[in-house]
């Protein structure tokens, strides 16, 4: 029948700062994918103190990397326990020999590429001022102070975090472009990414949400 819904095996690649976790929050909700970060996976197997999570303590601990082949490894250890669920990755894989070893396990249907200007995620990152010794946070666009450059409540001025002033921001979109460059090529070649370009999430998203309908619903009239 038409009607069986195809499993989905998604990645998600976007800078810091380009609404990937919007995304990703509204492509669960509308399809019931499964997210997988792999942020959140290496979190929790550094927490139940995992044989792999030991591993990636150690290499945290000497302030290194955590090798591709363990990455590898944790991960797809992860998507073995999901294998008639649809899922959406995200933060793996970054490399290309991580591309390579999720090719091996699984073929994927679609890389969703978030494709916002840099200029534009500058302006998005670089927008919040702190207090520091309150903790709280403005941000110049959605709630700015009502004094620019003071705190509401004491009138003490805002300053920058490291994170948001622009030079680290800047390093930080660059170190992401050199990094992930090579993956998307190796997915270019398989021609399965697609690339959504916009300034903001909500403009972007529909076209997000009717490229998956279409992925999901002609594949499952394919199968019928």
């Amino acid at each position: 029948g038409g009607a069986s819904t195809r499993i989905l095996r998604a990645v998600i690649m976007g800078p810091p700062g380009s609404g990937k976790g919007t995304v990703s929050a509204r492509i669960v909700k509308s399809f019931g994918v499964k997210h997988i970060s792999s942020g959140d996976i290496l979190r929790a197997n550094i927490k139940q103190q995992t044989e792999l999570g030991l591993l990636v303590r150690s290499c945290m601990d000497q302030g290194q990397l955590v090798p591709d082949g363990l990455m590898s490894r944790l991960i797809l250890k992860d998507l073995k326990s999901m294998e008639h669920i649809s899922w959406l990755l995200d933060g793996f894989p970054r490399t290309v020999s991580q591309a390579e070893a999720l090719d091996q396990a699984y073929t994927l249907d679609t890389v969703i590429n978030l494709n916002v200007p840099f200029q534009t995620i500058k302006e998005r990152l670089t927008s919040r001022w702190t207090h520091i010794s309150s903790g709280r946070v403005y941000n110049t666009d959605f709630n700015p102070p009502k004094v620019p450059g003071f705190d509401d409540v004491t009138g003490e001025p805002l300053v920058q975090r490291d994170d948001d002033k622009p030079d680290t921001v800047t390093q930080r979109l660059k170190a992401y472009e050199t990094q992930t460059q090579p993956v998307l090529e190796f997915y270019r070649s398989k021609g399965v990414v697609k690339t959504f370009t916009g300034t903001e999430t909500n403009k972007i998203w529909p076209h997000v949400e009717e490229f998956l309908h279409q992925r999901i619903s002609l594949d499952s009239q394919r199968a019928a």
